[in-house]
């Protein structure tokens, strides 16, 4: 399976202002993952550019080689081989499309920024690798036969919405809804993150094992965000309000 946020509920989002600390500092690790991430998207098969990898069939060949090597199979993550306890990690890197690299790097650019202002760089880090392979590692439990590859960062950036509702709770998020005519509209993320998993706790009940959304990790993910925001910072003053204007709803991660 290759875990993908483009089929969801909301339909097409666009961003309308990119995330910014409140007090616009850099957010080197939220850059950071993001040149991982297209670089190593670039370069592999399944960006389909590189020659080296044919066309037509080879190519698919190629990428699902590829899928299958740095991926999560469920079915023989729990064997005991270390190569395949370490692809919880490595699947966080690798991308199934275009669609799925970009949705993904858009949430990530649009809400990682000020949670890891919030957080610090160091822990942001951790969060973000732990809660990842934590949510791969969930799905990939409850899916414990299936052959399928996941991949993606979809895990990893559902946690950082979870952390982002605890810590922001009352910034604005802007977004296009299709279904009211593409027009801007801005609502709290108390409303709206809530809103999303609610959507994802549906389709997780729908989904069937084979390739698709894997949005049983989009769950645990989010869930593992929350929580470990509230435990971490709980007892201390959130952000109440931020300025900025963030895209909402869920066309990938």
């Amino acid at each position: 399976m290759i875990g993908d946020w483009s089929r969801s509920a909301l339909g097409k989002v666009r961003a309308l202002g990119a995330a910014r600390s409140p007090r616009g500092r850099s957010a080197p690790v939220t850059y950071t993952l993001i040149t991982l991430c297209c670089v190593l998207f670039l370069l592999s098969p399944a960006a389909g550019l590189n020659p080296a990898y044919g066309t037509g069939e080879e190519l698919l060949a190629a990428q699902r080689a590829y899928f299958r090597r740095w991926g999560v199979i469920p079915a023989e993550l729990f064997e005991g081989s270390p190569g395949s306890a370490l692809t919880p990690a490595t699947a966080l890197f690798v991308h199934g499309s275009w669609v799925h690299l970009l949705g993904n790097m858009l949430f990530l650019y649009v809400f990682g920024a000020m949670t890891e202002e919030r957080m610090g760089r160091l822990q942001f880090a951790l969060f973000y690798l732990g809660c990842g392979y934590l949510a791969l590692l969930g799905y990939a439990g409850a899916n414990a036969h299936s052959q399928q590859s996941l991949v993606g960062a979809s895990g990893a950036i559902s946690a950082i919405l979870g952390a982002f509702l605890f810590l922001f709770p009352r910034a604005r998020v802007t977004s296009l809804l299709p279904f009211l005519l593409f027009l801007p509209l801005r609502f709290p993320a108390w409303l709206v993150l809530p809103f999303w998993a609610g959507l994802q706790w549906m389709a997780a009940g729908r989904a069937g094992d084979g390739p698709g959304v894997a949005y049983l990790a989009h769950l645990v993910g989010f869930g593992l965000g929350f929580a470990f925001a509230w435990v971490r910072f709980g007892r201390t003053t959130r952000v109440k309000s931020v300025p900025v204007a963030a895209p909402e709803g869920e066309n990938q991660p």
